[in-house]
């Protein structure tokens, strides 16, 4: 079985996006660089951080989301993000009307029940949930091994929070840390 990790941008305050799903400069350092991240040409880092990230993301099998991030992103319009295999969406309502049944998308309705079809299809590479409320719960549930935060120099005050609504007290080991242009980058395993 693959690692279940969960990841994503996050201001210093610990928000992923602004109440209205706006992300900010979040990502700025994803276009600050000169260095391509994927085969699009948009996206380009710093050499620092596409070291860091590129290795990672091809060990990615699957990734995990709940179905507000499908809805904002138009499911990707059938195409999983960042060349990654499959999504796994949580949901508790049925897929669109008109969904291509052979879009490489995922539907469950719990956080277990994708865990374990994400393992699955994954086939031993990494389960990447996205943070926020489905990761949050994965994460409260004990189901997650890592947290990965790409840190952005910026405080929102308020928003989407990375842990969704996590309220109890969880220990990680000690970051490792990689800093790179208008980014760190923090991975701690978690304690389990």
């Amino acid at each position: 079985m693959g690692k279940v990790v969960m990841n994503a941008s996050v201001s210093v305050d610990g928000f992923i996006a602004a109440d209205n799903d706006d992300p900010g400069p979040l990502f700025e350092w994803l276009v600050s660089g000169d260095v391509p991240l994927d085969d699009g040409g948009v996206l380009k880092v710093s050499q620092t951080s596409y070291d860091h990230i590129r290795p990672y993301w091809d060990q990615i099998g699957v990734t995990v989301a709940g179905r507000h991030v499908f809805d904002i992103t138009n499911g990707w319009d059938g195409t999983p993000p960042s060349g990654i295999d499959h999504v796994v969406v949580v949901t508790h309502r049925p897929k669109p009307e008109g969904w291509d049944p052979n879009a490489p998308f995922h539907f469950v309705d719990s956080i277990e029940a994708a865990v374990a079809q994400a393992q699955k299809l994954a086939g031993g590479r990494i389960v990447e949930f996205a943070a926020g409320d489905v990761g949050g719960q994965a994460f409260a549930a004990g189901l997650i091994d890592e947290v990965r935060m790409d840190v952005a120099p910026v405080v929102f005050g308020s928003g989407k929070r990375y842990f969704g609504s996590v309220h109890a007290e969880h220990l990680l080991e000690d970051p490792d840390v990689v800093q790179g242009n208008r980014v760190l980058h923090l991975r701690y395993r978690v304690r389990h």
